[in-house]
């Protein structure tokens, strides 16, 4: 249990500088700092592009690791302050002509998005070293999940109420990332003390020809990629947009509260609920049900009538119960693929498998918060305006609604022909385990 609190609290000092970039920074942008919202786009897309090769990077530095405190866990003790602090300068853009300050969020953005590479990959690396049980493992993504949805709830009730009523929004905003340097710090360092690294390896550091082999020949690990790929687009687009369809769809700032608290809320509850759900109908199964719930929301806050919030806020909930399952699956997932590596190739690469899967959900992170940026910025919004037209209404919809439901389909297409069962796992595992043996009499 103390694990679990720990792995935990590892991602939500994570979101602290993460959801809070994904959820405000795009209307930071626009509104506060008034970068137009194509501009804001185009960097939110090159910016989280340059993040999924960082994640690549970090990889390689991760699996050449070998320390007194493991593989993974100094990352967690050397980079976290650095990402908190450039939290903070990202939202402090300076009151400089249009193009420093465009220069000025691409080079800040850029530059938290490599540190989050030098924590994350590292963090995320840590549940295969953990434990090779597939519960377990499903156990600590519900951890992580939790750990992510409680500071995004945080967030929502913190920051959300400065959107609407700070008179100095920019004043609020760093004062609150400070803040966040003081709290993240001490959450990493509890991640650090309490995880344990204790999977046994045949090989302490990892070439770089054994991370190519082992990629070329992991099929679970690049279905799982794509269909993450298209998950995370409709993910970020619903996160990038959930602001402006409570503001200008809904008519009322406060209720991107109502439509991201109670979603949260259910990320949260389901997480601990998730592996007896993977224990009953196996986590594949579970991961298209959880899709097919999403696609539903979506269309129906495409269609739902505004002067009934209510209805839309309905099935914003039906979008939080879809997410809670797949993302939490998606963790678990992704450690299973690391078993099948090894079984593989003969080593071990936590780091390079964990960190190509991350940059395939930067990518998808990087399509999903530039199409909702693009959709609004073609359907006609205005930064800044009191009043909307119908079109770019509609533009905010299609990214709440059309894009994530799309997006969804086809990553459940994709999952369903997935080959790395919970049955055929403990058989990879086993036989893993018997050829490191032999190697270690050897």
């Amino acid at each position: 249990m103390r694990q679990l609190f720990g792995y935990a609290a590892g991602d939500a000092a994570n979101n602290l500088a993460f959801a809070m970039s994904s959820m405000f920074l795009l209307v930071y942008y626009t509104d506060v700092a008034g970068i137009p919202a194509a501009a804001a786009g185009t960097i939110f897309l090159v910016v989280r592009i340059w993040d999924g090769f960082a994640d690549l990077a970090a990889g390689r530095l991760v699996d050449k690791t070998s320390s007194r405190f493991g593989k993974f866990r100094p990352w967690l003790l050397y980079a976290a302050i650095p990402l908190l602090l450039l939290s903070v300068a990202a939202f402090a853009v300076p009151d400089w002509p249009m193009p420093a300050k465009i220069a000025y969020a691409y080079l800040t953005y850029a530059a938290m998005g490599t540190a989050y590479s030098l924590v994350n990959i590292p963090y995320g690396s840590l549940a295969a070293a953990m434990t090779q049980d597939p519960v377990e493992r499903t156990k600590l993504a519900g951890a992580r999940s939790m750990g992510a949805s409680a500071t995004m709830l945080m967030l929502i009730f913190v920051v959300s109420p400065q959107i609407k009523n700070s008179d100095n929004l920019q004043r609020s905003l760093l004062l609150t990332t400070l803040a966040f340097v003081v709290v993240g710090a001490g959450l990493y360092l509890f991640t650090f003390v309490t995880a344990r690294e204790t999977v046994p390896r045949a090989v302490a550091k990892v070439s770089f020809k054994d991370s190519l082999r082992t990629l070329r020949q992991n099929k679970p690990l690049v279905m799982l990629s794509v269909s993450s790929l298209f998950f995370l687009t409709a993910m970020a687009s619903i996160q990038t947009v959930g602001v402006y369809y409570a503001r200008n769809v809904l008519g009322d700032p406060s209720f991107y509260i109502a439509i991201s608290a109670p979603q949260l809320v259910l990320m949260f509850v389901l997480a601990p609920l998730v592996p007896k759900l993977a224990r009953r109908f196996g986590k594949v199964t579970s991961y298209v049900a959880g899709g097919v719930v999403m696609v539903v929301g979506g269309i129906g806050v495409l269609l739902a009538p505004a002067t009934v919030p209510f209805v839309s806020l309905g099935f914003f909930l039906l979008i939080g119960i879809g997410l809670g399952i797949v993302n939490t699956l998606m963790w678990s997932l992704e450690a299973d693929t690391v078993d099948y590596g090894e079984w593989k190739t003969g080593a071990r690469t936590e780091g390079t498998t964990y960190a190509v899967f991350s940059f395939v959900r930067k990518i998808g992170q990087a399509l999903g918060g530039a199409a909702a940026a693009y959709t609004i910025a073609l359907a006609g919004y205005v930064g800044g305006a009191k009043v909307q037209s119908d079109g770019a209404l509609w533009g905010i919809r299609a990214a709440a609604g059309v894009v994530p439901a799309v997006c969804t389909v086809i990553a459940i297409a994709i999952m369903i022909r997935y080959p790395l069962t919970e049955k055929r796992l403990r058989e990879i595992t086993a036989e893993a385990a018997r050829h490191r043996n032999q190697l270690v009499e050897s």
